[in-house]
């Protein structure tokens, strides 16, 4: 029997997703949960074979709590409506056996479970293009200065925070827009948020 815990925050979904994967013979939803945090809870306390994984959850979000749960037997598999190559990535980096798209038909999750755990990886075809052409352009230290400016910092409390000059600042937010074809700030926060690079 495949156990299986369901982190999902729209009730209604997380119901139905734990109805449609009670009628298969072979699988037990043993656990649900609204959020990442209560997701890694359960898991930890239950030990199930797969965690089915919404990203966008309130508190942690499904990449995160993927993030938590690498070094566990528990196999992670994202179900979500966003197929954006960020995400991916992340949720590669995190060892998630799976990622699949909300729109696939319904039968499809029954036998991708299935084959991850039989050892498969089941990743939606879709995000095998974008894999390769949507990489961040974006080093880490510049990826440091976007999130400080997307936590509202300005230029000198950046300076202050990495221990540089103001210019030096000023320099990485005008690589930035560069790498990224925007004019501003705003749009650049906007781009990196939607193709899924921030953490």
């Amino acid at each position: 029997m495949i156990t299986i815990v369901i982190a999902e925050d729209q009730r209604m979904l997380l119901g139905a997703l734990g109805s449609l994967l009670s009628l298969e013979e072979d699988m037990e939803v043993v656990g649900k949960a609204n959020n990442g945090e209560e997701a890694v809870e359960l898991v930890k306390k239950l030990q199930p074979d797969i965690c089915i994984m919404d990203i966008e959850m309130p508190g942690k979000t499904g990449l995160e709590a993927a993030e938590e749960l690498k070094s566990t037997d528990c196999k992670v598999i994202i179900l979500t409506t966003f197929a954006r190559s960020g995400y991916f990535q992340r949720a590669i980096k995190a060892g998630v056996k799976g990622y699949l798209l909300k729109d696939s038909p319904s039968e499809e999750l029954a036998s991708s479970i299935r084959n991850v755990m039989a050892g498969r990886r089941v990743y939606a075809p879709e995000l095998m293009d974008d894999l390769y052409s949507e990489e961040n352009p974006l080093t880490e230290r510049e990826m440091e200065v976007l999130g400080l400016v997307a936590d509202g910092k300005n230029t000198k409390d950046i300076a202050s925070q990495l221990t540089i000059t103001t210019g030096t600042v000023r320099n990485y937010i005008s690589t930035i827009l560069d790498k990224l074809e925007v004019t501003n700030r705003i749009e650049a926060i906007r781009q990196s948020k939607e193709k899924g690079w921030f953490k």
